[in-house]
């Protein structure tokens, strides 16, 4: 006779696998198309969502390849391992949370990532002693600090932002910056649930 399963046990099979993926990344294009990568369990960290992430390599295809950028508050490091599977040529991660960090460094070694150089450190610091310019900057900061204002204030300072250079920005809903206050104007934007996405040049 068949063995006939509790109603339960397929509930409890889909839940393990939602959990799961919840705690994973995967890539969407480039060279590492559709790896997975673990996320560190960390509050409030929340990768770009993966059609978001589609649209803005979009966006970039036809920069992205040989380009140097910056992921500023890499967290999970959706948004550079993404940019180093397309072919970037360096990404700089800076994450200052210990559990993330480490969760980069072994994914770096995961996927054999030469191109990318992580730094363990607070992204203003960091950006105090950076002396190069970038291509492309990622900044997904956590919301509800304005950390977009301090971090383009910092960038611009520093002059770490080419006239070629391009800069992603994810915030909030509610949060408002006028982007000309910085000589910038948006080239391209989206909207997905209560985040607003930007890519932006200088004017």
């Amino acid at each position: 006779m068949p063995r006939i399963l509790s109603s339960a046990s397929p509930n409890r099979n889909s839940s393990q696998v939602n959990r799961a993926k919840a705690n994973q990344l995967r890539i969407i294009g480039g060279q590492w198309r559709s790896r997975r990568l673990p996320i560190a369990d960390v509050a409030g960290l929340r990768p770009t969502p993966d059609r978001v992430r589609e649209t803005l390599f979009n966006w970039l295809q036809s920069v992205i390849g040989g380009a140097r950028c910056l992921d500023l508050f890499a967290g999970s490091g959706a948004l550079g391992f993404e940019a180093l599977s397309r072919e970037a040529a360096k990404v700089v991660f800076v994450e200052k949370d210990t559990r993330a960090f480490k969760q980069l460094q072994a994914n770096v070694v995961t996927l054999e990532a030469s191109g990318a150089q992580l730094i363990h450190a607070d992204a203003f610091s960091y950006l105090e002693r950076e002396m190069a310019s970038f291509d492309v900057v990622f900044l997904d900061p956590p919301f509800r600090l304005a950390l977009p204002e301090k971090a383009l204030d910092k960038l611009l300072e520093r002059q770490l932002i080419a006239q070629e250079s391009l800069i992603y920005l994810e915030h909030e809903l509610e949060y408002q910056l006028e982007f000309a206050r910085w000589g910038l104007a948006v080239h391209r934007q989206t909207k997905a649930g209560q985040v607003m996405s930007f890519l932006l040049k200088k004017v």
